[in-house]
């Protein structure tokens, strides 16, 4: 008996394995979500195979000298994120790749218009997103004008960076070496900081809490190398991005709240018509926070749209900013304890803002001595 059992499965095992195999073959080449993955896959092989060493680069004459200078800052960046920060840096951001474009990634998000109810796409790992990534533009684009035909708002940005939390080396890429000499060391910050940690179906959460590593991480950087002038540009952005978080903050409150005052199909023409009066007021308070921001241009403050996807979107990136810096004053101004803290408190809660709201309103701010205060950053605006 227990010899033909060994025979029925010995058969049968290829023939299972040979079945889940075609399965998964047919998913990739017939689902849209399978086509989509096989681009990614097929766009990232590409980036892999172009891979070059950066402790090469650094040193090759025929590289020009500022590429050199800010190759030589991402190798600096990544070490220290691994070795002060704590992050989980792996080969990331050893290497270096070359595109075919000037653009690497558009991303694509919406809303329903009379609703604060984003669109989100599931994908094996990440889970739930409120966003997806498009290397073919053109799909993009017809994704977006599917959207917009089906009465979503949409948000379709750039992206110069990526993260594949750890799955593969990631590379540089020209579009982050593009970037100014603080925010290279913010993006690599902060895409570390996923390596090291994200939770499934937290978007918001993950990408939120990357920018506060990225930001903190940046101007400790800079204060270590003993270029406070940096390290305060840096903070200067810093308190532009929390300025501006909270203005998103209350943004979505007000919207969130007139929505659910009139709910169902038959106010919808209501929503729509307090949507537009709510976002009229919006752009005369956005347009009076302009003159106490301190790095961002009144022209680039004009041009934000103002529309329930770039709310969402912007949400996205910036929401509780002020939380992991009440975290950070918690931890003494020691990054490296917050992240410890915060990913402790994230990885045993089901909602992770609520968990770290918490924990704050239970503990007292440690105050550190001067000489802490100056290794980890100093926070002009008291936190």
């Amino acid at each position: 008996m227990a010899q033909r059992l060994m025979q029925n499965l010995r058969r049968w095992i290829p023939r299972a394995l040979a079945g889940v195999l075609t399965v998964g073959v047919l998913y990739l080449v017939l689902a849209p979500t399978g086509r989509y993955l096989l681009r990614a896959a097929y766009e990232e092989g590409k980036i892999l195979a172009r891979r070059q060493p950066i402790a090469v680069l650094v040193t090759d004459p025929a590289v020009p000298t500022a590429t050199r200078a800010k190759l030589g800052l991402v190798l600096a960046a990544r070490s220290f994120a691994e070795d002060s920060v704590a992050l989980d840096a792996g080969e990331s951001f050893t290497t270096f790749s070359r595109l075919d474009r000037d653009t690497l990634v558009l991303v694509l998000s919406g809303s329903y218009r009379d609703l604060l109810k984003a669109k989100t796409w599931w994908f094996p790992v990440v889970g739930r997103v409120p966003y997806k990534g498009y290397f073919d533009f053109a799909a993009a684009r017809r994704a977006r004008q599917g959207l917009e035909a089906d009465g979503f708002d949409t948000h379709l940005r750039p992206a110069s960076a990526f993260s594949t939390l750890g799955f593969f080396n990631d590379p540089l890429l020209p579009t982050t070496l593009r970037q100014d000499s603080l925010d290279l060391v913010n993006t690599v910050i902060h895409e570390l900081t996923h390596n090291t940690f994200y939770a499934p179906g937290e978007a918001v959460f993950n990408e939120s809490f990357a920018n506060f590593v990225g930001a903190r991480g940046a101007a400790w950087f800079y204060r270590v190398r003993g270029d406070d002038a940096a390290a305060r540009a840096v903070e200067a952005r810093w308190d532009d991005e929390r300025l501006l978080g909270r203005f998103w903050g209350r943004l979505h409150h007000v919207m969130d709240s007139t929505f659910d005052a009139h709910p169902g199909d038959s106010l919808r023409a209501r929503r729509l018509v307090l949507r537009d009066s709510l976002y009229a007021a919006a752009r005369g308070e956005l347009s009076r926070l302009q003159p106490l921001l301190q790095t961002i241009a009144p022209a680039a403050i004009a041009r934000v749209r103002l529309d329930n996807a770039t709310l969402l979107a912007r949400r996205t990136y910036s929401t509780e900013l002020e939380l992991f810096d009440q975290v950070w004053l918690r931890e003494g101004r020691d990054l490296r304890a917050t992240i410890r803290r915060m990913t402790a408190i994230a990885e045993e809660a089901d909602e992770p803002f609520d968990a770290v709201r918490a924990w704050v309103a239970g503990t007292p701010v440690v105050i550190p001595p001067d000489s802490s205060r100056h290794e980890q950053g100093n926070d002009r605006s008291g936190g």
